[in-house]
């Protein structure tokens, strides 16, 4: 399968910038599996088959949330394209069940960037893509937002 912007570029559009989700979506399965390998030391640490069971259980419980947390944020990264080419702004994502979000550049009247604390010591924020008579559309938690923004508004001479 390939990237979906590369299945609707027109004829001589071309991509200028490209982002993703960012990696951030993994911080509770990051977390989920601290806590699994947490509760297996601790089982080996304490004595007593009760303890130690339920110190076992508690780590399969955390590891199949792990799990189950890992697979879901990296198919979300997986199925999520942010892009801008010379002609417009394309954000998608789903797979199945597909979202597009296509604007003009010519009709982008403003991109706003929202970042936490976190977010600008990670690089990642919320973007909001303004077009003149057409709404617009918050794109959430993105790498490079400032990035994704600058290849949106500085527009190149000739273009």
């Amino acid at each position: 399968m390939g990237r979906y912007i590369d299945d609707i570029l027109q004829p001589g559009e071309r991509v200028l910038y490209s982002t993703n989700a960012h990696w951030i979506f993994f911080l509770p399965a990051i977390a989920a599996w601290i806590v699994a390998i947490a509760f297996l030391v601790l089982s080996r640490m304490i004595e007593g088959d009760v303890p130690v069971l339920l110190c076992l259980t508690m780590a399969g419980l955390s590891a199949v949330f792990a799990l189950y947390k890992s697979v879901t944020a990296w198919f979300h990264r997986w199925t999520t394209e942010t892009d801008v080419t010379n002609f417009r702004v394309v954000h998608k994502t789903g797979f199945v069940q597909r979202q597009t979000f296509e604007m003009s550049v010519d009709k982008v009247e403003s991109v706003d960037v929202n970042q936490s604390i976190l977010g600008r010591i990670l690089n990642y924020g919320d973007v909001t893509v303004s077009g003149v008579g057409e709404g617009g559309k918050t794109l959430d938690t993105i790498a490079s937002p400032l990035a994704f923004r600058n290849a949106i508004t500085a527009r190149p001479a000739g273009t």
